[in-house]
């Protein structure tokens, strides 16, 4: 159905003030009257524009100190009466229809984060402006809602492309923006009266669906949302190429991303199901590179891979996808990063399913980590920390260097728990992930999968002679780092580490057998840092 007629009578009132000059010529040259009230009709005075009082229209004045302006029997009349059912009965009743309202609320959000106190708070709660966008949005059939200062373009290019009126496709798009306008509005104010009673709650509201061609698996059907009016999300990633991104990729980028974020130094982390089988710090992008993928080979398979700094063309080369013997070339599913050296994206591109992501980890600052259950939600702030201290409290007091305690709790904090992890300081000044061990029922078994896959991988890399190879791996492993995210509740993840060759350990503490753990190192001869600072993750 198309309007009525064209736009002819526009209502004004608007806190935000951005574009309003340029959009109510627009109007008045459209031949619009323009109806406005207090602060808005001043602006649009000081700029020539003819502007009708709104007092003109209600007949009331503006009383309260602005509390009472709009809200009216004539006003709400002009913009909720049906156009074709009521006409009669508006004309007996002296009402002229309204055409388009321009409505933006008083800016409670803005002062909250500025800390308001409660009465202003309560000052900046809108009333008769959530009235007039709600009436003007039920009647989008004959009315014009705005609520955006950002759609006033599109605004006026719709009426010009329709002689002077919007068209109903069009005025239902505002309609429903409207709606979500308000339905935001007054969820703010909600949750910041029920904050300010000391009986918090939450609200959120999601949009942009992006359907996935399905879930978890197969069966299960999958949608990305945004955060509505977020100033940044992780659904703004850029997908430079590659097919489209999956649900269970969402969460491995997201973990690699994350993984990468804190790291000081050039960085790149291997995720395969949200845990990083792979991770290294250090100078030279594509060496790290490699010293990542080393750290689990087989898991790095279809993995996700993030890097925190523009990825050069020497680095992807390592990945070989130009190979003539095609099993030399490595299968990922995605790489993310910052940015991409020219060369770097033509060379990714040969394969034709790689998704190419454009995301920089610094981005992610996230505040707060949230899990759904079975109607219900647990609610969390983000584990942001690292340690609360490092306290050598073993007699044994080897001197670790804090790059990579860094490294290896950045790390830990990224696996699954109960989660082990295995780091060391290169010969190059590289740091690695040596191994590591994650998601089981007990510690001793994550122990045993990091210390195992720490040997393996020493296996792979050493080029001595067989009957050297044995004291390589106790060196090397003697130089490592074993990290835990949550204290050793026994000694016998002591013992197991010590039989590998691990001589420090680094772990938050806390447990009532502290005293037993740290004994068990003395008497092997071990260094025992505690941090205070648990890294549960689930």
């Amino acid at each position: 159905m198309k309007g009525q007629r064209a736009i002819k009578r526009v209502l004004i009132s608007v806190s935000d003030k951005t574009g309003l000059a340029e959009f109510g010529s627009f109007l008045h040259d459209a031949g619009c009257e323009i109806i406005s009230t207090g602060g808005t009709r001043k602006v649009l005075e000081e700029k020539g524009i003819p502007v009708t009082d709104i007092q003109k229209v209600t007949g009331n004045p503006e009383a309260f100190g602005g509390r009472m302006k709009t809200i009216s029997f004539q006003i709400e009349s002009a913009l909720l009466y049906d156009r074709e059912k009521d006409a009669e009965e508006a004309g007996k009743l002296g009402i002229q229809p309204i055409d388009m309202v321009v409505c933006n609320l008083y800016p409670f959000e803005k002062v909250k984060k500025e800390g308001a106190d409660l009465p202003k708070l309560i000052e900046n709660i809108d009333i008769g402006g959530p009235t007039m966008i709600r009436a003007a949005a039920k009647n989008y059939r004959w009315v014009t809602i705005v609520v955006d200062p950002s759609d006033y373009p599109s605004v006026m290019e719709n009426m010009k492309n329709n002689q002077g009126e919007t068209d109903m496709e069009f005025r239902f798009h505002l309609m429903r923006k409207a709606f979500n306008h308000t339905a935001d509005y007054d969820s703010l104010i909600a949750v910041t009266m029920d904050e300010k009673a000391g009986d918090p709650t939450l609200r959120f509201a999601f949009d942009k669906p992006n359907i996935l061609r399905y879930g978890e698996n197969a069966h299960q059907k999958g949608i990305l949302y945004r955060l509505r009016n977020s100033e940044d999300s992780l659904y703004d990633m850029e997908v430079l190429h590659g097919k489209s991104i999956s649900y269970n990729n969402m969460f491995d980028l997201y973990g690699a991303l994350e993984a990468v974020r804190d790291l000081k130094d050039s960085a790149v982390s291997i995720i395969k199901h949200a845990n990083p089988c792979g991770l290294s710090q250090g100078k030279d992008q594509r060496k790290i590179f490699e010293k990542a993928w080393a750290g689990d080979p087989v898991s790095a398979f279809g993995s996700v891979i993030a890097f925190n700094r523009e990825l050069k063309k020497e680095t992807v080369h390592f990945l070989e996808l130009d190979a003539e013997d095609k099993s030399r070339r490595k299968f990922v599913e995605i790489i993310a990063a910052p940015a991409f050296e020219p060369e770097a994206l033509e060379y990714l591109k040969q394969n034709k399913n790689l998704r190419i992501v454009l995301f920089d980890p610094a981005r992610l600052k996230p505040e707060y980590d949230m899990k759904f259950l079975y109607n219900a939600l647990l609610y969390q702030d983000a584990d942001k920390g690292v340690f609360e201290k490092l306290e050598t409290l073993s007699i044994q007091k080897i001197k670790v260097d804090e790059n990579l305690i860094h490294f290896g709790l950045t790390a830990v904090r990224q696996l699954k728990s109960n989660a082990i992890c295995v780091a060391r300081v290169c010969s190059d000044g590289d740091i690695q992930l040596l191994g590591m061990g994650c998601g089981q029922p007990n510690r001793v078994n994550s122990t045993q999968l990091t210390l195992e896959r720490c040997r393996q991988n020493l296996i792979s890399e050493y080029q001595g002679k067989p009957e050297g190879l044995e004291s390589y791996i106790r060196e090397e492993m003697g130089k490592a780092v074993l990290f835990s995210d949550a204290f050793f509740p026994f000694p016998d993840n002591v013992e197991l580490s010590h039989n590998a060759g691990i001589k420090t350990i680094v772990q938050p503490g806390g447990s009532i057998r502290d005293k037993a753990v740290i004994e068990k190192c003395d008497e092997l001869g071990m260094t025992l840092i505690l941090t205070g600072m648990r890294h549960f993750k689930h």
